[in-house]
C-alpha cells in the first residue's frame, strides 16, 4: 500500500532544486540569486564560478542540481534551460552572546537561509 502520489507542482518543462540550511543571511544570498535570475543555465554557472561572494559556490551547486534534475528526471534539453526563478527564504537564527564592557552583553546572530532554483526550458523560436 503506500502513500498516494502528489500531483506535480511544476509544469512539464520545469525542474527544481532546493538547498536548505545554508550558512549566511537571506539578504546576502538574495544578492547572488538576483544576479542569476533570467540568465541561461550556462551563463548563470559561469557568473557563479567567478563570483567573489562565498555563498556563490553553494548557489552554483543548487543550479547544477536543478540542471541535472531537468536532464535526468524530466528529459529536458540542457542547452535550452534558463533560470526561471531563484527564491530565497530565511531559516533559523543561532543566537550567541559576547561579554562587553561594564557587565553588559552583546548579542551575536548567526543566520541561516535556504534557496530554491527553478529552471525552465525555452520554447523553440521558429
Amino acid at each position: 500500500m503506500g502513500k498516494p502520489t502528489h500531483p506535480r507542482r511544476l509544469s512539464e518543462a520545469e525542474a527544481m532544486a532546493v538547498a536548505r540550511n545554508l550558512r549566511g543571511s537571506a539578504r546576502k544570498l538574495n544578492l547572488v540569486a538576483q544576479s542569476i535570475r533570467g540568465k541561461s543555465a550556462e551563463a548563470a554557472l559561469a557568473s557563479l564560478t567567478f563570483s567573489k561572494r562565498r555563498i556563490a559556490q553553494d548557489v552554483k551547486k543548487v543550479v547544477q542540481s536543478a540542471v541535472a534534475n531537468a536532464e535526468n528526471n524530466h528529459q529536458l534539453d540542457v542547452d535550452r534551460l534558463y533560470v526561471a526563478e531563484a527564491s530565497v527564504g530565511k531559516g533559523f537564527v543561532m543566537k550567541r552572546w559576547r561579554a562587553r564592557a561594564r557587565g553588559r552583553v552583546g548579542r551575536i546572530q548567526k543566520p541561516w537561509s535556504s534557496i530554491t532554483v527553478i529552471v525552465r526550458e525555452r520554447e523553440e523560436t521558429a
